[in-house]
């Protein structure tokens, strides 16, 4: 009998201490600091989406204003499964980070680590070449590397360097998101959905090397041609996640591109892709289709 009661015991702990590993929270760094977007609201909603999924515990780096400062700056990226990058130099592009920090990112993704470009992030750094092999694809001149275009049978179309533009954007607009490549991130997503007030990259460039797109849009109000809005990049062991989603702009509160259930399910599933290589977050039965949008109450989230 005592025998017995061991073994029970024993056993109820080792349940307890793998159910505790297994609900145990991934640890996520943004990195903020400087862009001309708004970025301190943009960390501030993100940090929010991801936590309140209950899946994450996301701390911040704010890159230092102050030159001495950010020459000093160098985070420990390995003590998180993910990290986003939510900095963006496209205005100031003597605004860097510290070639420490850069070298470390690139390490930090090159053993396996999760990075997480956060909508304009993919305009930042064209000084810094591995950076734009982690990206993939960005903001770029039209001599800056190759630009993909989709067509109407969902073939992607390789453009060269110096043809086309460089990258840009028309009037933002609800945009129709097609899934072109089944992924964990978009399983069971409709082949369709409608997203709010966003942006859709035309020409976005780059080494567009080890690239998977996964979905795409039509440039209603710019150029009329089909564009990858997500794409995933391998380099070395690691992942990264880069899309066009995710405008706030300065002067904006929560806007409908932030608060659509769409975007909001997507981040969560990328950040947990990011990390895990696995998706366990559950599509919302209110996800939006290919002919209503979704968006969370703009109460939904104040700013702290």
């Amino acid at each position: 009998m005592l025998r017995n009661c061991l073994v029970f015991i024993l056993c109820a702990c080792f349940s307890l201490s793998a159910l505790a590993q297994k609900v145990k929270p991934i640890r996520v760094l943004i990195v903020d600091g400087f862009s001309n977007h708004d970025w301190k609201q943009t960390t501030a909603v993100t940090k929010w989406i991801l936590e309140e999924s209950g899946r994450f515990a996301v701390e911040v780096s704010t890159v230092p204003a102050d030159s001495l400062e950010r020459s000093a700056w160098n985070p420990d990226f390995t003590q998180y499964a993910l990290i986003v990058q939510n900095t963006n130099n496209i205005q100031n592009p003597n605004l860097r980070w510290p070639r420490q920090a850069e070298r470390q990112l690139e390490e930090y993704v090159k053993n396996g680590g999760g990075l997480y470009i956060l909508h304009s992030a993919n305009n930042a750094f064209p000084h810094w070449k591995e950076y734009d092999q982690m990206i993939g694809l960005g903001w770029r001149r039209a001599s800056e590397g190759y630009a993909l275009e989709i067509d109407g049978a969902k073939s992607i179309t390789r453009i060269a360097p110096d043809e086309g533009k460089g990258t840009g954007h028309g009037d933002r607009f609800n945009a129709l998101i097609q899934v072109l490549t089944p992924h964990p991130i978009n399983k069971e997503y409709p082949n369709q959905w409608q997203t709010a007030n966003t942006e859709v990259y035309y020409f976005p460039r780059g080494p567009a090397e080890n690239i998977t797109v996964l979905s795409c849009a039509f440039d209603s109000t710019s150029t009329k041609r089909t564009w990858p809005v997500e794409w995933v990049v391998k380099y070395g062991k690691g992942r990264i996640y880069n899309s066009s989603l995710g405008h706030l702009w300065k002067g904006e509160s929560y806007p409908p591109a932030y608060r659509c259930i769409g975007y909001q399910t997507t981040v969560i599933r990328a950040a947990e892709w990011l990390a895990t290589g696995r998706v366990t977050f559950p599509i919302p039965p209110n996800f939006p289709t290919a002919i209503s949008q979704s968006l969370r109450p703009e109460d939904s989230f104040k700013m702290p």
